[in-house]
């Protein structure tokens, strides 16, 4: 255990893996999880968080500090599922709030659906359940052909492929020429992108929710969708849950990385919501 300017940083062993996990703040507890994304990528939200929550972070498994035993073992939301209840019980906490954003908020469903009680509310914002949709057989077909991009290609334009079939503008990352940036770190980068390419994508995109389940668990699941992403795959994606479930998408800020883009706004939102 680290501490480090009223930040504890944590990890705990699980079955084929070592999890990395923040906790900081004071108050009622709430995990703000993603998938691919790690707990950095969380910090503005849960540093704007913590002066009323006590709010944990974490790194999913194979990603930033939480290795994996087997670089291709198996991931999928049910294990991330049972990572997340591994956390709660190392916090000795019988249930929490839950923001999962993105492959996150596919990690919360199935957190709610197999650990019914544990989860409070559940704030999903834009999860990308795409057989969900009318077209989720070209939406399989694209999913493959990005994987397939990976193996041939490589990284950069596996990203690239990605970020167009989601529905982000690509001018952001330069020319097609150029490509996104390049990592500072790229053999971290490529193992990382491995495993969510290869081993992430797939289950996550084609997981379906036991809906039966998710209104049985006790559980408040509040789906949210960013403001501006009604360009975005996950718009038609969040819609199709909350359709699902029987209730209304309930806006955020931004788009789908709204709490990047302003973490203070997207906080007071989440605040009023949760």
């Amino acid at each position: 255990m680290t501490i480090t300017d009223g930040l504890v940083s944590r990890s705990i062993d699980v079955p084929g893996a070592r999890l990395h996990y923040e906790v900081r703040g004071r108050g009622p507890l709430l995990l703000v999880i993603g998938s691919p994304m790690a707990a950095a990528e969380f910090t503005p939200l849960a540093q704007a968080l913590a002066t009323d929550h006590t709010v944990v972070t974490y790194d999913p498994r194979g990603f930033a500090d939480s290795p994996v035993d087997d670089p291709d073992g198996p991931s999928n939301p049910d294990l991330r599922a049972d990572d997340v209840a591994a956390i709660l019980d190392a916090l000795g906490a019988p249930s929490a709030d839950v923001f999962g954003s993105s492959g996150g908020a596919v990690t919360g469903l199935a957190l709610v659906t197999r650990y019914p009680g544990r989860v409070g509310t559940l704030v999903a914002h834009e999860p990308p359940l795409l057989e969900l949709l009318p077209d989720a057989e070209a939406q399989r077909a694209a999913t493959a052909d990005i994987v397939e991009t990976f193996r041939a290609e490589g990284l950069q334009a596996a990203w690239m492929k990605f970020m167009v079939n989601a529905g982000f503008d690509v001018a952001a990352f330069g020319s097609d020429a150029d490509g996104p940036p390049e990592p500072a770190n790229p053999e971290q980068a490529l193992a990382e992108g491995a495993r969510f390419f290869l081993h992430d994508l797939v289950p996550t995109t084609q997981y379906v929710p036991d809906f039966e389940a998710l209104r049985a668990s006790g559980s408040r699941i509040v789906v949210g969708l960013g403001a501006e992403s009604g360009h975005l795959l996950t718009q038609r994606t969040s819609v199709a849950v909350a359709e699902r479930l029987g209730v209304d998408t309930t806006e955020f800020p931004g788009d789908h990385g709204g709490f990047m883009g302003a973490p203070a706004e997207f906080a007071a939102r989440l605040r009023e919501v949760l």
